[in-house]
């Protein structure tokens, strides 16, 4: 390729200006596109995460590549990503082997192994799980929750009665809930809805063979969605099943019936891969910040439930309050946070005043996460200034579509999760106050209260 071709090539990718590259590559002639060249463009698809596309690019300079440990490496990390484990696996060896030492080689090599060892497991168990159903045949079900008291099951808050509890479903939504959704849904989830539509449990941890996004040996719900479409957490809602496989990209493989404390990023799923729509459906974890990795849970639902113990059992509290405490000291601000910190004038170090009330947050509470209390009030009010006095222009839609880019999603300095309701809430509170008013759509603190904001973190 021309010099000042590969100059602006590079300048692109350092620039994350992948399409460009893509654009720009597919003008040349594919007979005068030269091995440089194509490794290029499949890179670019790569990092567009449009990874079939990439190997057809890579597949075209196969014979050239094979002795090119960087040729590997992108074959295996397309691979990893269309959760093709064992030849990328095999993609990665080669390269670390034609290049051995390699950290992010070795590293991705390393998750491509244990990904197709699970994967193989799986498959497996669900092969197993298909031949023992086949040569079962018909079995009478005995009574779901026989010897299980469900009385004391339930956790009876207002949260859990607004966001997740409906009236006892009757047979016609059953049948209308399940038509849409296209499964059976199991008996005894059904029986335990007819008891009561939806809630938060008071045990919400289940124990797991193996690591999850959660935690080492466990997972944690936050509720179990009940049957209908009234509540936004119930299967049939508006943030209900699917709407977590067609907007988050869940795997179509069954129906969410659990959200987890990362407001979005795992779920808990009835999995019909092995007994088909109408048969009676495993129950899995399915984490979507690790690429929608799958965990088994229970052979059914009601196994679930009789599974579910109290995190009490998984108390690291005073490990986590200290890991917490280095966090909110040490840890690095997001990238927006830190954006909006070096805005301000009006109160010289804002950066440790907000370290300081995080801590005294951590310090009062054990670990770091928002609610209603004062202090979160107050961290709630912090992070509106910051962002409005950076982006005048803000509406509602957009304050609440970036809010977790600040702190709840933070990265280092961050809390791995929110609830959207706290902060809703919190909006709606301060707007009923008069003290954030709205003029053409841009909303904003009145200047009293700003400047009694400034006051108090300047005095803290």
């Amino acid at each position: 390729m021309e010099q000042t071709l590969t100059e602006q090539l590079n300048q692109w990718h350092d620039e994350d200006e992948h399409q460009q590259i893509v654009d720009v590559l597919l003008t040349v002639p594919e007979e005068e596109r030269d091995y440089e060249a194509v490794s290029r463009l499949a890179r670019a698809y790569n990092n567009l995460g449009q990874y079939e596309d990439a190997l057809r690019q890579f597949d075209k300079i196969a014979d050239a590549g094979q002795h090119d440990p960087l040729w590997h490496y992108r074959v295996g990390y397309a691979l990893y990503h269309l959760k093709r484990y064992k030849k990328a696996a095999q993609a990665l060896a080669a390269s670390d082997q034609l290049e051995p030492g390699d950290e992010h080689t070795e590293l991705l090599l390393s998750w491509s192994l244990q990904k197709a060892e699970k994967q193989d497991r799986e498959e497996r168990r669900i092969a197993a799980k298909r031949k023992a159903l086949a040569s079962r045949g018909s079995v009478p079900e005995a009574p779901p929750f026989d010897n299980m008291p469900l009385a004391d099951f339930w956790d009876d808050s207002e949260y859990a009665r607004d966001s997740y509890q409906s009236a006892p479903p009757t047979d016609e939504l059953i049948a209308s809930i399940e038509e849409e959704l296209g499964y059976k849904l199991p008996s005894a989830y059904i029986a335990l809805m007819k008891q009561q539509n939806g809630g938060v449990p008071k045990n919400t941890c289940f124990p797991t063979e193996e690591p999850t996004s959660w935690a080492e040996d466990h997972i944690a719900i936050t509720g179990i969605m009940g049957i209908g479409r009234e509540k936004s957490y119930s299967i049939g809602g508006d943030l209900g099943s699917r709407f977590m496989i067609e907007e988050w990209g869940y795997p179509d493989i069954g129906v969410v019936i659990c959200d987890c404390p990362s407001a979005g990023h795992d779920v808990v799923m009835l999995d019909y891969r092995a007994c088909g729509r109408d048969g009676e459906p495993e129950v899995i974890h399915v984490d979507q910040e690790d690429d929608y990795e799958i965990t088994f849970l229970a052979e059914n639902f009601e196994a679930f439930i009789r599974g579910l113990v109290s995190e009490e059992e998984y108390d690291t509290s005073e490990e986590d309050k200290e890991a917490d405490l280095y966090k909110v000291a040490h840890g690095k601000f997001s990238p927006l946070l830190e954006e909006l910190c070096a805005q301000v004038t009006e109160v010289e170090h804002i950066d440790e005043k907000i370290r300081s009330i995080c801590t005294r947050i951590v310090e009062e509470k054990g670990h770091f996460s928002f609610h209603a209390d004062e202090l979160s009030y107050l961290m709630y009010d912090v992070q509106f200034w910051l962002y409005v006095k950076s982006y005048p222009d803000t509406n509602r839609d957009q304050y609440l579509a970036n809010y977790s880019q600040m702190i709840a999603f933070g990265g280092e300095f961050g809390q791995g999760g929110y609830a959207p309701g706290w902060i809703t809430e919190w909006l709606d509170h301060r707007m009923n106050e008069g003290l954030i008013i709205q003029a053409n759509g841009r909303l904003r603190f009145t200047d009293t209260f700003a400047s009694d904001l400034v006051k108090q973190l300047r005095e803290f």
